[in-house]
């Protein structure tokens, strides 16, 4: 749905283009209407951003994609948003953009608002610390002040001599339990006496393609030589159901798909498959231990190999500065590597314990909560300060 906004001083547009983004957007916005009831937004985002009040110009997450040969059959589609997203900037005159994570899209509108005397915050950093850290340079000249979640990310930037803000991660106020373990798995038709097994696939259609049937294939394994242990399969809010029991119908393994509280379904679980992504942060701050798994294209795999930086692939493995938790990338996510790495932890007490221990650690590093008020907050101070805010 593309809507005609007047130009207006108080008026904020804001461009998230995944659904975490649209989710921490939301809350960003929330906040932002509490310190100042006066403002108005629009913009690209998804549900969520839609039920805070943001009027969308488009619903972006639809096109949620992995990989650079994916992206690249998309492309004239992006194209076309991005035009109208450029377009409605320069009509409307808002106050600031504020561009959250989502860089190939939001690095270039920000060099396109920049001609145009535009004010851009950039709230959530794009991985530079990971993979194309020339992209410094476009975040340097191009935004006006840069919000980040992580210590480590500041730290980065202040190697490099940008100032940015570290104001905490949203997921400390948002990840919460609702019920009991005993509960949960009641409700679910699981036994509280039987180990249990969580499977997170993904949020976007592709990722679930790729990753469920080898979830499954260990799974399988596990059960077999496990009769003890019991499989919770937990969907994303953006997967269809329909998908989900496509799969898990064609298996002879037992498996359960989650329903309602997805962090209530996590907390039920003792150790959990988890696809890379934001997902093993969210696991981790439930203190789950968990196997990180990955598999992309062939080409995108040998793109990512001489680009990718660092080490590990797994957020939380990145946030906690070591591999914490196992993980089962590419030639090595099969079936068979993950049911080892699965067993390993929950037959071992001692390193059970080991991994709950540092995924605490992981916690405390992110922060106190408010993460998403303390982001309004720098916000409305950056935005009451014009003509122009300050260089970063």
């Amino acid at each position: 749905m593309i809507c005609t906004m007047p130009s207006m001083s108080n008026h904020i547009i804001i461009i998230a283009g995944e659904s975490s983004g649209d989710l921490h957007a939301a809350h960003l916005v929330d906040e932002l209407k509490k310190i100042d009831p006066s403002l108005s937004f629009s913009g690209l985002g998804g549900k969520h951003m839609q039920h805070s009040g943001v009027i969308l110009y488009e619903d972006i997450t639809r096109l949620a994609v992995v990989g650079f040969v994916e992206i690249l059959k998309h492309y004239h589609e992006f194209k076309r948003i991005f035009n109208m997203v450029l377009h409605k900037c320069v009509e409307q005159k808002p106050r600031a953009v504020i561009l959250v994570d989502y860089p190939g899209f939001n690095l270039r509108l920000a060099q396109e608002l920049k001609k145009q005397d535009i004010p851009v915050i950039y709230y959530i950093s794009p991985q530079i610390w990971a993979w194309k850290e020339k992209r410094i340079n476009i975040i340097k000249k191009y935004t006006d002040r840069l919000l980040v979640l992580f210590k480590f990310e500041k730290e980065f930037y202040a190697q490099r001599g940008l100032d940015v803000d570290f104001v905490g991660h949203p997921f400390i106020d948002t990840v919460n339990v609702t019920k009991a373990r005993d509960e949960i798995l009641k409700n679910l038709n699981l036994t509280a006496e039987k180990i249990t097994i969580g499977l997170l696939p993904g949020s976007r259609q592709r990722e679930v393609e790729i990753m469920l049937p080898i979830m499954i294939d260990a799974a399988s394994l596990l059960s077999q030589k496990y009769p003890n242990i019991q499989f919770l399969l937990i969907k994303a809010p953006t997967i269809p159901h329909a998908l989900i029991e496509e799969y898990v119908m064609h298996t002879s393994t037992p498996i359960v798909i989650g329903k309602n509280n997805i962090y209530d379904n996590i907390s039920a679980c003792d150790v959990c498959m988890v696809t890379s992504g934001t997902a093993t942060l969210e696991t981790a701050l439930l203190g789950k231990p968990m196997v990180v798994i990955y598999r992309t294209s062939f080409f995108t795999w040998l793109l990512a190999r001489a680009l990718v930086k660092i080490p590990n692939i797994g957020l939380v493995n990145v946030v906690a500065g070591d591999r914490i938790v196992p993980e089962c990338v590419q030639y090595h996510a099969n079936g068979g590597n993950i049911a080892a790495e699965m067993e390993k932890m929950f037959t071992d007490e001692i390193v059970l314990a080991d991994i709950k221990k540092k995924l605490k650690k992981v916690k405390e590093s992110l922060g106190a909560s408010g993460a998403s008020h303390r982001a309004a907050q720098k916000i409305i101070t950056l935005i009451s300060n014009p003509p122009n805010l300050p260089a970063s």
